[in-house]
This record gives C-alpha cells, sequence and structure tokens, in this order.
C-alpha cells in the first residue's frame, strides 16, 4: 500500500500527479503505474463518463498509484458517489464560497458529520467493509479555485472545516479575471493571484495543488509552496509521442 495522499502532504514529499481522460481501463492502469503518486480521472473535461467509472477505478486500484476523481460539478451525488466506488480524493470544480466549500465538505462524510449516505458498494464487492468513522477519515475533499469570486474568498474557503486542499485551475482563473487565457508567465495579474491562492492555503495549513503543463512548471509551483502538482494527462502524453514519432517516419 502506497502512502495515501494526507500522508504524503504531510511528509513534504513532492507529490505528482496526473489526469486520466481517456475513456478505457488500460490507459488509466499505464498512468498508475508509471510513477504519479496519484491519478485522476477527469469526469469533468474527459472522456470518462459515470457509467464507465467503476471500470476505471477497478483498474486505478491495482496500481500504486492513489485514486482520485474530479467530477463534473459541486453536487453531492457525483462527489458520494465516486467515493462509494473507491476514490480516494475528490476534486470539485468552481468552487467560489465558503458556503460551497463546505457543501462539498460535507457530501464527502457521514452522519453527524456530513450529509453523505451510507453506501458500501465498494465493501460489499471487495469483502472489505469500512466504517462510517474511517470513511470519513480516509476522504479527501479537494476544491478548485478558478472563478474571480473563489479568488475573493479564498481565506474563507481555505479555513472552512473539512476542506483538506484547494486547487487551483489557472486557465478558467484567467478567463474568470478578464485576462483571456493566458499563463502565468505572460501575466503578472495571474501569477500574483496564484501566489494569493498559496499564501491563503498556507495561513490556513491547507495544502494546495496546481495544475501545469509540464514537469518544468510542475517544479517551478513547488519552488512556490504547492504541495502537489498534476502536469500531465494520457491523452495529451498520447499525442505527443505520436505526433513526435510520426514526425519521424521515414517518408
Amino acid at each position: 500500500m502506497t502512502q495515501t495522499l494526507r500522508a504524503h502532504w504531510t511528509s513534504g514529499a513532492p507529490c505528482h500527479g496526473a489526469w486520466s481522460t481517456i475513456d478505457d481501463p488500460v490507459p488509466v492502469e499505464l498512468l498508475g503505474r508509471a510513477g504519479y503518486d496519484f491519478v485522476t480521472i477527469d469526469l469533468q473535461h474527459g472522456y470518462a463518463s459515470p457509467h464507465s467509472l467503476p471500470a476505471l477505478l477497478r483498474a486505478l486500484g491495482d496500481t500504486p498509484a492513489r485514486p482520485c476523481v474530479r467530477v463534473a460539478w459541486n453536487s453531492p451525488e457525483q462527489i458520494m458517489r465516486a467515493l462509494d466506488l473507491g476514490a480516494e480524493g475528490v476534486v470539485v470544480p468552481m468552487v467560489s464560497t465558503a458556503a460551497e466549500a463546505a457543501a462539498a465538505a460535507s457530501a464527502c462524510r457521514y452522519a453527524p458529520r456530513g450529509t453523505r449516505s451510507w453506501g458500501p458498494i465498494l465493501a460489499t464487492a471487495s469483502h472489505r467493509p469500512i466504517e462510517p468513522a474511517a470513511g470519513d477519515a480516509a476522504a479527501v475533499c479537494i476544491v478548485m479555485i478558478e472563478t474571480a469570486a473563489g479568488l475573493a474568498n479564498v481565506e474563507a474557503i481555505a479555513a472552512t472545516p473539512g476542506v483538506d486542499a484547494l486547487y487551483i485551475g489557472p486557465n478558467d482563473l484567467s478567463l474568470s479575471l478578464g485576462l483571456g487565457r493566458v499563463g502565468y508567465r505572460d501575466s503578472p495579474e495571474l501569477l500574483g493571484a496564484m501566489l494569493q491562492i498559496i499564501a491563503a492555503a498556507g495561513a490556513s495549513g491547507v495544502p494546495v495543488g496546481v495544475d501545469c503543463s509540464g514537469n518544468a512548471e510542475a517544479r517551478f509551483w513547488q519552488e512556490q509552496g504547492a504541495a502537489f502538482t498534476m502536469s500531465a494527462s494520457d491523452a495529451l502524453l498520447l499525442r505527443e509521442i505520436a505526433d513526435t514519432r510520426g514526425a519521424a517516419l521515414p517518408r
């Protein structure tokens, strides 16, 4: 068993993740065995769907990588379903207020701490029953800060009980701030906003992650205080190697 996400963040060691976007168990298993500490199945912007999620999580569960899911929206049924099927971490997009953050955190915990419904789907299939207290302790609620409102409320969001980590979505944050789709290297305003989020997380003792376009960006944001990054996706990795090999074909 590899380290849980919480244990990894607490250790202070670099924590690297990748996005699983292809709706097939083979690529997600390959990612899980490639050396990433965690892999996030993307139900918001990937090809996967709630119907294919069980098979994808089973394939990922046979690898050393910790299993995470980005739900399509901040809805309790999606969060609970991902956890019931075996996700350790749930990434919740477009969280803009402390109330929205509290709703996401509540869906990750059973009563009386939250509103998660008891439905041990995975435990029934694997003969490994999990008690509610253990389920509460295992679930990791990661909320995305990627709107102007989320930036304005980031201190309150970071201090929300039950929120385990923040995750910065630079693309939507840039759009929401009216900057267009620019990178932090070309926009001092976006860079400042991202550093503000990292500072707010640090003040509340909450780990913060950053979405990156590659290893160089991951290294940069680690140096700025990010506890974890996601810097690759299966579809982009496949496209990059296919383009490189295709361009090098003998003609």
